[in-house]
């Protein structure tokens, strides 16, 4: 655009405004007041306002034409689009989306709990309240919220739905009508519902010019709820020295505002007003108050990095279409010598449409792996849908199993079965745990019994794992048990003597000549022998074997020690001991008490 009239410098200043700001098409001279098609003067009053309130976050936008504008944009740019190549178009779908920002499914979760209150039948009551001289549109108190939220999710305690109400609030759902801290009380206290517009769902960002329009229209209303907090007004003065140069455009702004608020009915504005003041609470908080638009900076740089570098690579294919698809080659460099032109043309052979093999060539690759990438991540969802739709047990019978759990394992919880010695997790004591990991005889009966509740209870215990090791000796098979103990010993040493160790635990259970054979099946020993041998075995080489032998001890050796005279005679001998400690202990307290009455 060029300015045909001689301007001062307020002037050059207003062009400059005008080419930022693209969204307002608004130019001013105030020495001859020329206007062309995109220019328009003080006087048409209307358009000013109309212009001026499309900036930024504002009321206006509540609009049909407005929701209208937006859908229109929406659709030019899904046209635009659908004219891109589809390899860029397959790349296109993999930029994050705005629903995919850290917060989105939150904001969902509490909008949908909002239109429930909102509803006119089962919602929180709304009404307008008429005083003596002004009626208050469209509130509702906090006591009718925080009973909505306690009936609604069956709430027992109050502080609960309060907490809830807070969080509502501070998110800008609902506010005070004559507060800026966002707050709920449960009390007579009037709130209002946010318009959907503001919800922090629609990824609003607004700009410190947008918080400076709006404060600056604040101040031309004479009234008392719309005068500036202090923190408000050191804000409008901060504002004011920043955009010094732009200051008389932002005026310009929101004189436009004010004139076309001033228009609208009295209840109307009085709602607009305190659902634009709350929008502006919630992005640009009072101190001292919660502000809930900050993100995580890990999620967020993550977010930005995925962006960045998936519009690269749809610039790189946009590059790449452009030189596919044009008619002419030409040389760009004009230095080059002949041997490179001729080099050239033999990798790169130029086809009569101007196609490259190698372009060909790398579009087709990046096509086909972004392609693959895109199906196996649709494959990954329905896989995972399916499994959510899918229930292996019954919930009855995963209540049985819990019950039955919980009962087995009763005597050995210290908070419902009170303990010999102190409770470690209430008291600053591990004496329990300490006499639970001796071995010395006798032990404990109900640390006995414990070693029938599995093999996995049973190989925890030291003196479990000695006792069941004896019994398998004289059954001929204490090699699985060494085998299994010798594995589980690989997976906790330093990686410096994982491969030497591991090797060492082959020759001992698993070679030919091994002096300590251990039975598996045939598939087991070669996938083994494949990592062992394959130089750089790891830590996991031998799971697949050692999840053999566990299960054959499982199924064969345990129950069979369970049944066995062995096992019953060291319980009734552990029952048997305790209960003579107890007598002795009994005895030798009555023999001391005696001794002192005499």
């Amino acid at each position: 655009m060029q300015n045909k009239c001689t301007v001062n410098k307020y002037g050059i200043i207003k062009l400059n405004l005008v080419i930022k700001y693209e969204n307002c098409d608004l130019v001013f001279c105030e020495n001859c007041g020329h206007s062309n098609s995109k220019m328009v003067t003080m006087n048409s009053s209307e358009k000013v306002g109309q212009k001026a309130m499309q900036q930024g976050p504002s009321r206006e936008s509540k609009c049909v034409k407005e929701d209208k504008d937006i859908h229109k944009e929406k659709e030019k740019k899904e046209v635009g689009i659908a004219n891109l190549p589809p390899n860029v178009q397959a790349l296109m779908s993999t930029i994050p989306s705005p629903e995919e920002s850290p917060n989105y499914l939150i904001y969902k979760k509490m909008e949908s709990i909002v239109e429930k209150m909102q509803d006119e039948t089962t919602g929180v009551p709304v009404r307008t309240v008429k005083s003596f001289m002004s009626k208050i549109p469209s509130v509702f108190t906090g006591s009718d919220l925080v009973a909505w939220i306690m009936r609604h999710f069956r709430l027992e305690e109050t502080w609960e739905a309060l907490h809830f109400a807070h969080l509502l609030a501070a998110h800008g759902y609902l506010f005070p009508i004559d507060d800026h801290c966002l707050t709920v009380k449960n009390d007579n206290t009037y709130y209002r519902f946010q318009t959907p517009y503001f919800w922090p769902s629609n990824q609003w960002e607004p700009e410190n010019t947008d918080y400076a329009v709006y404060l600056c229209k604040r101040t031309m209303q004479n009234k008392a709820r719309l005068e500036l907090a202090d923190y408000e007004a050191e804000s409008l003065a901060r504002l004011q020295k920043m955009f010094s140069r732009k200051w008389e455009f932002i005026f310009m702004q929101a004189e436009a505002q004010s004139k076309v608020d001033k228009k609208r009915d009295k209840l109307e504005r009085k709602v607009l007003d305190s659902q634009e003041r709350a929008f502006w609470d919630v992005h640009r908080p009072m101190p001292g108050c919660v502000n809930t638009t900050e993100l995580d900076p890990k999620k967020l740089s993550r977010i930005n990095a995925l962006k960045a570098r998936r519009l690269r690579q749809c610039q790189e294919l946009l590059l790449q279409h452009n030189i596919k698809t044009n008619p002419i080659v030409t040389i760009t460099n004009p230095q080059e010598i002949e041997e490179e032109i001729q080099k050239n043309a033999e990798i790169n052979t130029v086809k009569e449409n101007g196609e490259t093999s190698a372009i060909i060539e790398q579009t087709e690759a990046v096509q086909q792996d972004i392609e693959q990438q895109i199906e196996t991540a649709r494959r990954q969802v329905a896989v995972l849908k399916a499994r959510l739709e899918r229930r292996n047990v019954r919930v009855s019978k995963v209540a049985d199993m819990f019950i039955s759990f919980c009962e087995q394992y009763v005597e050995y919880d210290p908070f419902l079965t009170p303990p010999e010695w102190a409770n470690p997790w209430i008291n600053d004591t591990t004496e329990l745990w300490d006499q639970e990991k001796q071995c010395k005889d006798p032990l404990p009966s109900r640390r006995v019994r414990r070693w029938a509740f599995g093999l996995r209870e049973l190989l925890q215990d030291s003196a479990g794992r000695e006792h069941f090791a004896k019994f398998l000796s004289k059954e001929f098979s204490g090699e699985n048990l060494k085998f299994w103990l010798a594995v589980q010993e690989l997976k906790s040493l330093p990686i410096s003597r994982v491969a030497s160790y591991a090797k060492d635990i082959w020759k001992e259970f698993l070679a030919v000549d091994a002096p300590s054979p251990v039975n598996i099946d045939a598939a087991s020993r070669e996938l083994t022998r494949v990592k062992v041998e394959s130089g750089k075995p790891d830590r996991y080489c031998f799971d697949q074997a050692q999840a053999h032998v566990y299960h054959l001890m499982k199924s064969d050796s345990y129950s069979r020690y369970l049944r066995s005279e062995m096992y019953k005679d060291y319980l009734n001998g552990a029952k048997k001991k305790t209960s003579v400690k107890g007598i002795r202990s009994i005895v030798s307290f009555t023999g001391r008490k005696e001794q002192s009455t005499n």
